[in-house]
């Protein structure tokens, strides 16, 4: 069996000021290709279709096309799962009458886990399709007393998962976690406010291969045969340097794996620019110009207008550092906003009000509002 393993997706994500749609439809034209010459048996999608619970139109749009041209025209079938991004409940509509048309969809954590069994030259595989497995929700599918963490809930769904693929037979997981050793990037948002939301790779040890979703940098998490696909384009600046891809992954008939990475050359790549203001508009940059930039601008004397300068020149300009230049000279450029927590942010505003920090009470029940906030998204967009 071969197949296309690819995630987060987030369409209808705004990068800057930008919405990415048009560069996530150029870079799905490549990956059409692909899927064509390449003469895979599945398309895998490991969470994170979609940049928010309610995406625009747009976003919705694009993706309706991508699944009616892979099944219809491609005639390939496709496995996908909702991430932490996607509302849970609006992705799986529609799931039992599009597994007809060869589109298999899990959006709502189900306690039975039911597998879906593939047949190819050499027998069944047997596929997992595990969805974001936001505790609250598996401790209601399951009927549990306490929240589980993270962790425990994916070790519950897991074990129950394993229950319905017989022993020595292949099998994949599809499943949207953070396993623990995974190296994140800025543009994930974080899947618990408290706590901590790592899940052992072990959990995964017995499928013969296990599709991750939610990193956006491509790599293993534990072993040979547990990866994170990466995202389909880069999403922040400190993805600068990442090479943007699919997996294409062959099982044989005992289940052993080889994957191969295959990158996908984006419109406009997104890099970081580092240099004076006098080399830059003098033309030092052989690179694309209209790629999604940033220019950390190396001058240690505030440069007037420095923007408006560096726009003319880059017109996909997305923001500005001055490493060098105090924060506090009045000549400021645009930067990158700062990267903090949500209870770190409201902490900070509750001492600057109150005159005194958050008692360990009022944080927790802080995390616990944020958390329930994210939940009723997911589930109600």
């Amino acid at each position: 069996m071969r197949f296309l393993h690819t995630a987060d997706w987030h369409l209808g994500k705004l990068f800057g000021r930008r919405y990415m749609t048009e560069d996530q439809a150029y870079v799905l034209e490549a990956f059409f290709d692909l899927v064509h010459e390449s003469r895979v048996d599945a398309v895998v999608i490991a969470g994170d279709i979609y940049d928010r619970s309610v995406p625009p139109a747009e976003a919705v749009k694009l993706f309706n096309e991508v699944l009616t041209r892979l099944v219809l025209d491609v005639k390939v079938p496709v496995f996908f799962i909702a991430g932490n991004h996607d509302s849970a409940a609006r992705l799986d509509f529609g799931s039992r009458l599009f597994e007809r048309a060869g589109v298999y969809l899990r959006g709502v954590i189900d306690a039975s886990v039911t597998p879906i069994v593939v047949p190819d030259p050499f027998g069944d595989v047997y596929i997992s399709l595990i969805p974001f497995c936001d505790p609250p929700s598996v401790r209601e599918a399951f009927g549990l007393e306490k929240t589980p963490s993270f962790d425990e809930a994916m070790g519950l769904v897991v074990k129950q998962a394993r229950e319905g693929i017989p022993e020595g037979a292949r099998s994949i997981a599809v499943a949207h976690a953070f396993l623990a050793g995974g190296l994140a990037s800025e543009s994930e948002r974080p899947l618990s406010v408290g706590g901590t939301d790592a899940v052992s790779p072990a959990h995964f040890a017995d499928y013969s291969y296990t599709a991750l979703g939610h990193l956006h940098r491509p790599q293993k998490a534990g072993g040979e045969t547990i990866r994170y696909s990466g995202s389909l384009l880069k999403y922040s600046f400190d993805e600068a340097a990442q090479k943007k891809g699919v997996l294409i992954v062959d099982m044989d008939e005992k289940g052993e794996v080889s994957v191969e990475t295959v990158p996908l050359t984006p419109k406009h790549d997104v890099r970081i620019v580092k240099g004076f203001m006098d080399e830059i508009r003098n033309g030092s940059d052989e690179l694309p110009l209209d790629d999604y930039v940033r220019v950390d601008l190396l001058d240690e004397v505030p440069v007037l207008n420095a923007y408006e300068k560096l726009s003319a020149i880059y017109p996909n300009l997305l923001g500005i550092t001055r490493p060098n230049v105090h924060v506090g000279d009045s000549q400021g450029a645009r930067r990158e906003p700062r990267k903090e927590s949500e209870v770190a942010l409201f902490g900070d505003f509750f001492q600057e009000m109150a005159k005194e920090p958050l008692t360990e009470a009022q944080r927790k029940e802080l995390i616990s509002c944020i958390e329930e906030v994210r939940r009723e998204e997911r589930d109600d967009g």
